[in-house]
């Protein structure tokens, strides 16, 4: 006795459902967000659950459109492509040189920041400890 699996019994609904979110995925975030908001209007239970749906499946993530021209600034995307030879050996090093010389320098930034910041913080702390030592002694005075 053959029992039909479950998969098999929305086979007809999942596969128009399949369909639609192809498209929408094709058309973008955009197209996404206009279908979460027509469904606040027709029933607000129903954009409840476009927006837990686009949540689940990470609709909202930049990743999801990493083909778009915008992604050719994304740092991941632009380091893959600078470890790839341009066929000048010339250039190559040039550029392998470069972009050694350039993480160099962001990382003595970096820690230049991170000094900054830590003294910035000790400075506030002096300030509040001297401030909380000026105010215990006020009072001793006063009497």
């Amino acid at each position: 006795m053959h029992t039909a699996s479950p998969a098999a019994s929305f086979s007809g609904i999942t596969t128009p459902l399949r369909r639609a979110e192809a498209w929408l995925d094709a058309r973008g975030r955009g197209a996404w967000i206009v279908l979460m908001v027509l469904g606040f209007i027709i029933a607000g239970p129903l954009g409840l659950v476009m927006l837990a749906f686009m949540l689940i499946t990470g609709k909202f993530k930049k990743s999801t459109y990493a083909n778009t021209e915008t992604a050719m600034f994304c740092r991941s995307r632009h380091q893959h492509a600078a470890f790839r030879s341009s066929g000048n050996s010339a250039f190559d090093s040039y550029k392998n040189e470069t972009l050694k010389r350039l993480e160099t320098e962001q990382e003595a930034f970096e820690s230049f920041l991170q000094r900054l910041r830590e003294a910035k913080d000790k400075q506030e702390f002096d300030r509040f400890m001297d401030e909380r030592a000026h105010k215990a002694a006020t009072p001793a005075q006063a009497e």
